[in-house]
């Protein structure tokens, strides 16, 4: 399965509170912080959510 790097790039401070719980279930916790996570479909439906504060690659 393909894995993908996520780095939050904005900041959560002003999002509505779906936006931060979302960030925080992916285990994101601050600005420049970088995780790797196999791509499942709740995963990319998550990033879909917020990926205007993410930055998103393949590994």
């Amino acid at each position: 399965m393909k894995k993908l790097r996520i780095k939050q790039v904005r900041s959560g401070i002003g999002r509505p509170l779906r936006q931060k719980r979302t960030l925080q279930a992916l285990g994101l916790r601050r600005m420049n912080h970088e995780i790797e996570v196999e791509a499942t479909p709740q995963i990319i439906g998550m990033v879909e959510k917020v990926k205007h504060l993410l930055q998103v690659e393949e590994v």
